[in-house]
């Protein structure tokens, strides 16, 4: 795993703070909240497809927000306590970027709702 002055030189200062400090990019101001674009989310720092475009749903939360990953495999989810709360963080599993939380309130078929920040993945579009 690289080190902090890796993802330094590689990331901007808002991707550092969310994927390499595990902040949170404010609600309803990221790239993906409301894309409907078809594709595939890939981890901004080590380029793992995480999540597809067809698993995607509008929470009303102000995240983009996934029913299922791509590859649970690529998924590492962490017992977070931070802020008074007990949650599911969600990291990537290649490279260990906090990717944001997983709750157990979204929709059929898996229940699931992963809350994402737009800043921790990056959207390949098909066909593109």
């Amino acid at each position: 795993m690289h080190d902090d002055e890796h993802w330094r030189e590689k990331l901007t200062p808002e991707e550092f703070h969310v994927c390499r400090e595990k902040g949170t990019e404010r609600p309803f101001t990221g790239e993906y909240w409301n894309c409907t674009k078809d594709g595939e989310y890939h981890c901004r720092c080590c380029g793992e497809t995480l999540f597809l475009s067809d698993s995607k749903f509008d929470a009303g939360c102000g995240w983009p927000s996934f029913f299922k990953a791509a590859d649970a495999k690529m998924i590492e989810e962490v017992q977070d306590l931070s802020l008074g709360m007990m949650r599911t963080e969600v990291t990537c599993k290649a490279c260990g970027a906090h990717l944001g939380h997983v709750f157990e309130d979204g929709p059929a078929p898996t229940g699931l709702r992963y809350c994402i920040n737009s800043v921790s993945i990056k959207l390949q579009e098909a066909g593109g």
